[in-house]
């Protein structure tokens, strides 16, 4: 099933059954006002809505209606808990490359992370708000996924067992403001904004057999300006599962529901399938060419990112921003 929320009913919004084609959508609120609500008891929750999503599916249901993706807030306006990954090791060796620093050895078998914005995502159609042009804003394209509760401890096999929703993510960086943060010691925090998710979040049983072992196989395509920026498969050259991002996360901490995991930035070794974010783009051009010529954004910039299916269709919406700028 494809769940989406709608602007409205306040700050976590409204939960709404999505049609396969994200058409048609239907209010569920006699199950569960918002999604964080129906994910606080998955276990009851789940089969009515997937009961429910039959029906809409096979046209039963009173109350359907047109739906845009204008109309959507994030799947999950906000969430308790936002974990990002780096699981595309091709990503970390060219973002480190741009940093003049190797690759450590650790990073093949323990993965990295850090706690992301959480007390609220942009809607899919939301702009990519900035405070000024010198930060070096960056897109960065992304899986994640959204948790039912994980207990302490929790080996992958568990893990894996409590992945109820799949959906993109654009996890904004601002490039310029990253070198000073890290030189501290201390993770980042101004360089790293608000992401933007995609307009609704699905069930693994959804993917059409895309979903394995924990790991969503499918190009994931972004634009720029609609331009083709890249096309990166997600499915290859991930080191690390959903399933043991979470494990390293729950290794001293329950995770409750609701938890959102990004994968990190997609990216192949092979570089002629394009990049997911600007920064890579700008190495490769600072190998071949000896300086990056790509810019960071700007105002006006539009940037898509979306997967399709084996039919061509989209299978969880597009996240599609225009940057604006205060300054």
């Amino acid at each position: 099933m494809k769940l989406g929320t709608l602007k409205e009913g306040g700050r976590d919004g409204t939960l709404v059954l999505v049609s396969r084609d994200l058409s048609k959508a239907v209010r569920v609120s006699d199950i569960a006002p918002t999604l964080q609500a129906a994910l606080d008891d998955w276990e009851d929750t789940a089969p009515r809505l997937a009961e429910r999503y039959d029906q809409l599916m096979d046209g039963q249901l009173d109350g359907v209606f047109d739906l845009t993706p204008e109309r959507l807030a994030a799947p999950l306006p906000r969430a308790y808990q936002c974990l990002d990954g780096s699981a595309y090791l091709p990503h970390v060796r060219r973002v480190r490359k741009a940093r003049g620093a190797d690759l450590p050895e650790s990073y093949l078998t323990d993965p990295l992370m850090y706690q992301a914005v959480s007390d609220g995502f942009l809607a899919p159609t939301d702009p990519i708000p900035l405070e000024s042009l010198d930060h070096g804003a960056d897109f960065e394209a992304e899986i994640a996924v959204i948790t039912s509760d994980i207990p302490t401890g929790a080996d992958a096999k568990t893990c894996a067992q409590h992945i109820e929703l799949i959906t993109l993510m654009n996890d904004v960086s601002l490039r310029l403001l990253i070198p000073n943060e890290l030189g501290k010691g201390f993770g980042f925090l101004q360089s790293k904004p608000r992401s933007a998710l995609a307009p609704v979040a699905v069930t693994p049983d959804e993917l059409d057999g895309a979903w394995v072992d924990s790991v969503l196989n499918g190009p994931l395509v972004t634009t720029l300006n609609g331009a083709l920026f890249g096309q990166p498969n997600a499915g290859q050259d991930m080191q690390f599962s959903f399933a043991e991002l979470l494990a390293h996360a729950a290794k001293t901490r329950p995770l409750s529901a609701g938890t959102v995991m990004g994968s990190g930035t997609i990216a192949n070794q092979d570089p002629a399938v394009g990049a997911s974010c600007l920064v890579e783009k700008r190495v490769l051009e600072m190998v071949e060419q000896g300086e990056a010529s790509t810019p960071f954004l700007t105002t006006g910039d539009r940037v898509r990112i979306e997967m399709l299916d084996r039919d061509g269709q989209s299978i969880f919406g597009a996240i599609e921003q225009v940057v604006q700028c205060k300054a």
